[in-house]
């Protein structure tokens, strides 16, 4: 892995979401710059304009076409893993580790099938002295809007989340005329648990039932916490067998779960597929009824027991 170290100098840097100067970006990231200065001035103006990451790696994607050809271009930090859209995949990757006042900010590499020249590595450095503020301060940004769509106990998606996750993947599945299925769960005996043993041993319960969730799903299946002892999963790109497999690995994770075990902790289900008529309330209401049905069997059943 190649590393920019960049130095200190006389101006300070970003404090998230804020805006330095333009001339004083300029003078901090090109003062030995072979660009010149409109060149400089175009792509700082350009990169000030956004915090979004995709749309900032789109922008710095168009200035380095202009020295290197690539295929791909990639980002990866702490809390997430970009790929610019059309990447495809090349013969090698070259990475550059990007850094401030020794601090790492992420690793940018690039999908190439011929080695880059000396002189265009150092057009990289130079263009990379560009980017690092305003990606820092989209990362930043992006950090803060995941943790507003978090619940803090469990660390799924809120329903905030849920809500906006659930448009996006029914406008997905709509477009791509793909597969979608929607999983509700509520667990049983979780209030008899919280009367009977308190909060803290609730919140443990609560926080393995959402780690038991995530075995049981794939890395492209979205979990949420509603607040409660709700839970929901959307599963995109779906087969037929889908929610049977997601329902019978939940079943199973719960009888040899140890700590769930001890409470005899168990989840009423609900599942359905979207259908293309459907908008998100009467998607989520289907699902909803098939929860409420199981739980009323569920209730029956043990009463006769």
């Amino acid at each position: 892995m190649q590393t920019l170290n960049v130095l200190d100098n006389k101006f300070a840097p970003f404090n998230t979401y804020s805006t330095l100067s333009t001339d004083a970006l300029i003078a901090q990231s090109f003062s030995n710059c072979i660009f010149d200065k409109q060149q400089t001035l175009s792509l700082v103006t350009s990169l000030q304009t956004t915090l979004d990451v995709e749309q900032l790696l789109q922008i710095f994607s168009m200035e380095v076409a202009r020295y290197i050809d690539f295929s791909g271009l990639y980002f990866k930090s702490k809390s997430l893993h970009h790929s610019l859209r059309g990447s495809r995949k090349a013969k090698q990757k070259n990475h550059f580790e990007l850094k401030i006042d020794k601090e790492s900010i992420g690793t940018l590499s690039y999908g190439i099938n011929s080695p880059i020249s000396l002189t265009n590595h150092k057009v990289l450095e130079q263009l990379h002295h560009c980017l690092r503020y305003p990606l820092k301060n989209a990362i930043a940004y992006h950090d803060a809007i995941q943790l507003a769509m978090q619940d803090a106990l469990t660390g799924l998606g809120n329903r905030r989340y849920f809500d906006e996750q659930l448009k996006r993947a029914m406008y997905n599945a709509n477009r791509h005329h793909s597969l979608m299925g929607l999983v509700l769960g509520d667990l049983n005996k979780f209030k008899a648990i919280n009367d009977t043993f308190g909060h803290v041993t609730g919140d443990i319960v609560l926080q393995e039932f959402a780690n038991l969730l995530r075995q049981c799903t794939r890395n492209s299946d979205s979990l949420f916490r509603f607040g409660g002892d709700e839970f929901a999963i959307i599963i995109e790109n779906a087969n037929d067998n889908a929610l049977v497999i997601i329902e019978s690995r939940i079943n199973i994770a719960l009888t040899s779960n140890v700590i769930l075990g001890k409470y005899q902790l168990g989840c009423s289900i609900g599942s359905t597929f979207m259908a293309r008529t459907d908008n998100e309330m009467s998607f989520f209401t289907r699902a909803d009824d098939n929860l409420y049905q199981r739980k009323v069997t569920s209730a029956a059943h043990l009463t006769i027991v």
